[in-house]
């Protein structure tokens, strides 16, 4: 028992080994620039041994969980005057210990097939130092047991995000990337800390459960409005709307693949993006007594669905086409929050984690094997039209890439079928509306995967034609080249690499010169992470069965009575229910599995006949719903002209009423010298005419 006890008294390690990995290699960096380049294998070793450290405890406190320790908590006063307090430290409970294991298996798996990704990169170290840093923010903010701790770490998380989605911030895409990420996610968390300071106001308190019974309490008795702490939970929404790319706050998501593939699995599949609904989850005792809020936040996430898989099917970049999925499922998961199924939306998280990460890290693959024939153009290597056939070159990639695309359509057994289904039966029963929406997107999310599967694992290999390059390159006047970005620790990165990264550097320039006639398989550090994630996206979702389900015994919404043992609920089990529910959300998988077929595999039907007949619908699902031009008219060009009509106030009147004041002080004291002569008599003169001057007037008056 004292060794258990002794765990979680070390928990805190778990955030703290990866952020001293990050420290000692930003350090080097920093410090020592051209020996720590030079250490690059032993640099990822470090990163990965810890972050590997972290995850074994994680697993740990997992298990203690879940044979039944109770819920720990560890504080520290931080600061305090008079009645105030604040406190930090860290709360190890059910929903901690599932969403460790999660942030750690991904993210270090994520390190491993960074190794070989990123061989080539000058970065190579200072990517690793970032990845490190990502993952220690993400975890404190896991462990945080309060509000305020949430979101410092939610901020940290933030930056880092902006420092990895511009890795390569010589490109001016990447570049302009991190800042709309950074600017659009401001927006989400000015709302989030606004919502923070109204609740602190009416509670007293940043803890969770405090701040729910406190809301509710005032609510009931007439001492608080409904209206207001409504507002105020709308407020508390937009910090997850932001984060987890949620309408009208997604735009950055897409725009965010611009950074390496590894951070596209890690960030914007599997941890940060996932963190808005964390947040939800943590904050459900506020948001669950106001149904207004509840509203807001499940229409957001089904209306975010519905949107993000319709642009899906028209996007030929086989990452963005990935991000606007995560976009649409993260859409699922808000939707099963707002809707009360606290359950099913973490079950969700936790799926689609594991077969999101090890698409978009297929992805990767597939653009490493691509860059072999098409050099390094990221335009050429990640589009979709050039690619085709690239199972016989690329079996484990197709293979895993097949697994993953059967996941997030819902067919069974997979993982994504049994958390997907959830959501319906759960929306199903809170609004029909709402199950409608997440039932069309099911079928939406099944033709546009396939299609990305078909487009690129199956047919005939199309990147040596010319005429297909010939029009890409037309569609990009801007050709970006080779993916080597300088380093942000220090200026003459490039300059001061060792023999061997010179060498290897030279190779990939030459392939990107000499390209070969195939692609080729990845690396072995590659695709082991690959075949890694392929076993929970095939099997993670049987501990969530309708019948057995172990994950809603482990994961119960705060406040809800425990859940019913697993015989008592396999007795009750509905089959015909389930039997509806899943035969309809599978049966529209398999219309949009079927369509996809029909274009994109036997090629029966023609889909740019279709998108001409549909022309309206095609550019709006082209032109993403026409939401970054609205932003560009409204905020871009509207600041702008705002900023104008500023520039003129200021110049016109502010300039105006200073420049006529010094005008008149000049005027008047230019006229007025000559009446300071030093003679009494001019004086006295001047005394008499203004005495007679005022009898005139009172004359007169």
């Amino acid at each position: 028992m004292e060794s258990v006890e002794s765990l979680y008294e070390y928990a805190w390690l778990i955030p703290v080994l990866p952020l001293l990995g990050a420290m000692l290699v930003g350090i080097g960096l920093i410090s020592y620039s051209k020996a720590t380049n030079e250490l690059r294998r032993a640099s990822a070793v470090l990163i990965v041994s810890l972050l590997g450290t972290a995850m074994v405890l994680s697993f740990a406190l997992f298990w203690s969980q879940y044979q039944g320790h109770e819920s720990y908590t560890k504080v520290i006063e931080w600061a305090s005057a008079g009645d105030f307090q604040l406190t930090m430290g860290y709360t190890i409970d059910h929903l901690t210990a599932l969403m460790l294991v999660i942030v750690t298996t991904v993210a270090f798996l994520v390190m491993v097939y960074t190794d070989g990704y990123m061989a080539h990169d000058p970065g190579y170290v200072r990517f690793y130092a970032y990845l490190s840093l990502f993952s220690s923010s993400m975890l404190g903010l896991v462990v945080s047991p309060n509000l305020l701790e949430i979101y410092i770490f939610w901020e940290l998380v933030g930056m880092c995000s902006y420092l990895l989605i511009g890795f390569w911030y010589d490109r001016k895409a990447a570049a302009d990337a991190c800042q709309k990420a950074f600017v659009t996610n401001r927006v989400g968390d000015f709302g989030l800390l606004l919502g923070i300071l109204a609740l602190f106001w009416a509670t007293g308190s940043f803890e969770f459960d405090v701040m729910g019974e406190r809301l509710t309490e005032l609510v009931h008795s007439g001492g608080f409005s409904v209206a207001i702490a409504s507002i105020i939970a709308v407020l508390v929404f937009l910090g997850p709307v932001a984060k987890s790319a949620q309408f009208p706050l997604h735009v950055w998501l897409p725009d965010a693949m611009e950074g390496p593939t590894p951070i596209s699995a890690l960030i914007h599949a599997a941890t940060m993006v996932a963190a808005g609904v964390f947040l939800i989850a943590r904050m459900f005792p506020v948001f669950a007594g106001l149904p207004v809020a509840m509203d807001v936040i499940a229409w957001t996430g089904a209306f975010t669905a519905f949107m993000g898989a319709t642009i899906a099917i028209t996007q030929n970049d086989i990452k963005k086409g990935l991000a606007y999925s995560t976009m649409s499922q993260l859409g699922y998961m808000v939707m099963a929050m707002g809707a009360g199924a606290y359950g099913a939306g973490l079950f969700h998280l936790m799926t689609h984690a594991y077969f999101k990460a090890m698409l978009f890290l297929c992805s990767g693959s597939v653009i490493h094997g691509m860059e072999a024939v098409v050099g390094h153009d990221p335009v050429l290597a990640q589009d979709m039209r050039l690619m085709g056939g690239l199972r016989k070159y690329m079996p484990i990639t197709a293979i895993t890439f097949l697994i993953g695309t059967l996941a997030i359509c819902g067919v069974p057994p997979f993982a994504g079928f049994w958390s997907k289904d959830e959501i319906l039966g759960s929306a199903f029963a809170a609004n029909p509306a709402l199950w409608v929406v997440g039932w069309l997107t099911a079928g939406i999310t099944a033709f546009y995967m396939f299609r990305m599967y078909f487009s690129t694992f199956e047919g005939d290999f199309r990147g040596k034609d010319e005429s297909i390059r010939q029009c890409l390159q037309a569609e990009n006047l801007q050709r970006l080249g080779i993916a080597f970005g300088p380093g942000a620790m220090n200026p003459q990165e490039l300059t001061i690499e060792s023999e061997a990264l010179e060498t290897e550097k030279h190779e990939a320039l030459d392939q990107a010169h000499h390209p070969s006639e195939t692609p080729h398989e990845s690396p072995l550090s590659m695709v082991l992470p690959l075949m890694a994630l392929a076993v929970p996206s095939l099997l993670i979702g049987l501990v969530g069965t309708p019948f057995t389900n172990y994950f809603e015994e482990f994961i119960q919404a705060p406040g809800e009575a425990a859940a019913v043992g697993l015989l008592e609920s396999a007795e009750t089990f509905d089959w015909t229910e389930f039997l509806i529910m899943a035969g309809s959300s599978v049966g529209i998988g398999l219309i949009g599995i079927t369509l996809a077929v029909l274009m994109y595999l036997n090629k029966q039907i023609d889909p740019a006949a279709i998108a001409k007949k549909i022309q309206p619908l095609y550019q709006l699902s082209l032109n993403k719903w026409y939401i970054d031009d609205i932003n560009e008219v409204l905020f871009v060009q509207g600041s702008r002209k705002l900023a104008k009509q500023v520039l003129e106030i200021d110049i016109r009147i502010v300039d105006g009423l200073v420049n006529l004041a010094g005008f008149v002080t000049l005027i008047s004291g230019e006229g007025l010298k000559y009446l300071e002569n030093g003679r009494a008599q001019f004086y006295a003169l001047i005394v008499f005419g203004a005495v007679l001057g005022l009898v005139l007037l009172s004359g007169v008056t």
